[in-house]
């Protein structure tokens, strides 16, 4: 009778996969022993492993440029990162190895822009992207990095507005695009997204603000819907109807000449994963190619903004099993020593599935648990694997630690989470981890911050500023006694 828990992954999934290893009764992830990570930094911790940002970076590109060879496709094609997916300067860094460019959604995206030119890292023919409804501090900044030469920054009109805002700032003429309102799912609570303009909006629009500023050229359509790409019937018809808009304007605007396909892109969620990327792509050039056919129209250049995609598969979480409760005849419920709340905050919020695997003794016998972490809070739980909607692993005991992780947890949870600041019941956010490789492919670690410290919190919260006051105090106190001795 086959009861360990390596059995079990064998009999479920094809097992071994590409980034997921085995060594003796150890999990290994592209070749590094997360185990020994574990004996090394201690846990909970979190991970950056930063060549699968590239690697997927370059799986996009030429799945791409395989299907605009296909096609004939005469158009050229542009990787955007959508930093809001993680804005950290370790991510942008490797991101922009690969020649792509950047898409922004708030102000201080154009901070970190400017940041990555001062250092080289991005230059003049760098395209930015700059989405999302513009404040006035977002309206600034873009305008400030046009007025200084950068050209390729192309903001997206997300309201009928916008433009006389970003001419009132922007000295001379500037480049824009058109966000489409998507009409979104019939299961949505709502018909149409509140980002952009409506589809029977856009060419009145672009006739009365547009044709005949001189000011403003228009260069790209952006279309974008909330579930992503997707291969059915929704996602095709919503392409589809961005295609006649886009056709439309052509006839009437020679300067357009790019669609923006926006983000989407699902990422690995279960070892039964299965998204054929290739075809998809080369469907989406093929629709546009066969559109713009059809209404003897040129052919736009291609972006897209792909943010989960890119950094999403390089993170992970890893956590110690602390304790195990037997709540009633059915529920084991397994205690981490930290909290999906503050760590994970996708998997309460959205009910969002990550690739869950223990790290060691996968030669141990299993049983079915639920997980919990440390808040007193009831949301604080994780039951969402793939196992027939259980959670399988190997049998707790009290003398033998399990060390369980979390994969692809790269995009948003950072944020989401408020890194670095308060976190929910004060639970400490995890040090974390940044995993890379050197010249001759030797896998490197560095600690990249610390557990975070009752200091930091306190701070945070004000009992710090006492502190400092009362130091403060005591200073003086000690200087006007050393004056008067004098």
């Amino acid at each position: 009778m086959n009861t360990k828990y390596v059995d079990l992954i064998n009999q479920t999934f094809d097992f071994p996969q590409s980034e997921f290893t085995l060594e003796e009764d150890n999990l290994l992830f592209h070749g590094l022993d997360l185990n020994e990570l574990v004996e090394t930094y201690g846990t909970p911790l979190k991970f950056t492993y930063l060549p699968q940002i590239s690697n997927n970076i370059i799986r996009a590109k030429e799945w791409f440029n395989s299907a605009i060879k296909n096609h004939n496709y005469s158009g050229a094609y542009k990787y955007c990162y959508c930093t809001k997916s993680s804005h950290f300067k370790h991510v942008l860094d490797e991101a922009l190895k690969n020649d792509i460019h950047i898409e922004t959604s708030s102000a201080f995206d154009i901070d970190i822009v400017e940041s990555l030119k001062t250092e080289g890292k991005i230059n003049q023919d760098t395209f930015i992207i700059c989405n999302g409804f513009k404040r006035e501090q977002y309206i600034s900044n873009i305008a400030r990095l046009i007025n200084n030469g950068h050209r390729n920054c192309i903001p997206i009109i997300d309201n009928y507005e916008e433009i006389d805002l970003l001419s009132s700032e922007i000295e001379g003429k500037f480049n824009i695009g058109i966000r489409i309102a998507s009409e979104e799912e019939p299961k949505f609570e709502f018909y149409t997204s509140r980002l952009g303009i409506g589809y029977k909006n856009i060419v009145p629009f672009y006739n009365k603000q547009i044709k005949e500023n001189p000011q403003v050229e228009l260069k790209m359509l952006h279309f974008f819907i909330n579930t992503g790409i997707r291969d059915n019937a929704y996602y095709w018809n919503e392409l589809l109807k961005c295609l006649k808009v886009y056709t439309s304007l052509k006839k009437i605007c020679p300067s357009l000449n790019s669609l923006n396909i926006g983000g989407g892109f699902p990422i690995k969620n279960s070892l039964a994963f299965d998204f054929d990327y290739r075809y998809m792509i080369d469907e989406i050039v093929n629709q546009i190619k066969l559109a713009c056919d059809e209404e003897e129209v040129e052919v736009p250049n291609i972006f897209t903004e792909f943010g989960s995609f890119t950094v999403g598969e390089s993170g992970g979480a890893i956590y110690e099993v602390l304790y195990q409760k037997q709540q009633n005849d059915r529920e084991k419920w397994n205690m981490i020593n930290s909290s999906f709340i503050t760590t994970l905050p996708d998997t309460w919020a959205i009910n969002k599935r990550f690739v869950m695997l223990p790290i060691n003794r996968w030669n141990d016998n299993y049983e079915r648990v639920l997980l919990g972490g440390l808040t007193c809070d009831s949301d604080d739980y994780y039951n969402s694997e793939q196992h027939i909607n259980a959670i399988y692993l190997p049998k707790y005991h009290k003398d033998k630690p399990l060390y369980i992780g979390f994969f692809n947890t790269g995009a948003y949870q950072e944020t989401i989470g408020g890194y670095g600041g308060l976190q929910h019941c004060l639970i400490p956010a995890p040090k974390h981890i940044l995993i890379n490789k050197d010249s001759k492919g030797n896998i490197i670690t560095e600690l990249y911050r610390e557990q975070q410290k009752s200091e930091d919190l306190m701070q945070i919260l004000g009992y710090g500023k006492n502190l400092k006051l009362k130091t403060t105090t005591q200073s003086n106190s000690k200087t006007e006694l050393q004056l008067a001795n004098s």
